[in-house]
């Protein structure tokens, strides 16, 4: 078969194609994968609801060396709610980046909380006083009567807020 420079033949779907439209790669000589993207993101698929039963389960026992009866039971011990703000339908995996234990199932918000805190419980702990701190609260003066106010400083808050 003759193949033009600048592409490639696919044997899985038998056509000729731009190296474009090939994974790059610096396992084989030429650069480039054997499959199209197509053709390979097809087999990856194949591979990983052959071996594993889906995507999930394959990521799940990658990362984290569990399975989805792992995660299911772990919910359950939850109630079915994150284990910290209570959300329903929990779907991410918390694990501690140092040793790789798995701690819980959270909601994505309280997981990306955790994440951007860099599950630092001083940083976690500092946030908590700074929200306490600044936070415009409603002080109840007289009966029906608030005065908002904050402890730490004396701007009213914006009309937007």
């Amino acid at each position: 078969m003759d193949v033009p420079e600048g592409s490639k033949w696919c044997p899985d779907c038998g056509s000729v194609k731009s190296l474009a439209e090939f994974a790059r790669t610096k396992a084989r000589a030429g650069g480039y994968h054997s499959y199209c993207l197509i053709c390979h993101n097809a087999r990856g698929k194949e591979t990983k609801d052959r071996l594993y039963g889906g995507s999930r389960e394959y990521h799940l026992r990658r990362r984290y060396g569990i399975d989805g009866a792992v995660v299911a039971e772990l919910l359950a011990e939850q109630g079915g709610v994150c284990a910290i703000c209570g959300a329903d339908d929990p779907q991410h995996v918390d694990h501690d980046h140092r040793t790789g234990w798995v701690r819980g199932i959270l909601c994505f918000n309280c997981n990306g909380g955790l994440g951007q805190f860099r599950d630092d419980p001083d940083l976690l702990a500092a946030a908590i006083t700074y929200l306490k701190g600044t936070t415009w609260r409603r002080a109840l003066i007289h009966p029906g009567v608030y005065r908002i106010s904050s402890p730490a400083r004396g701007r009213l808050p914006s009309r937007s807020s």
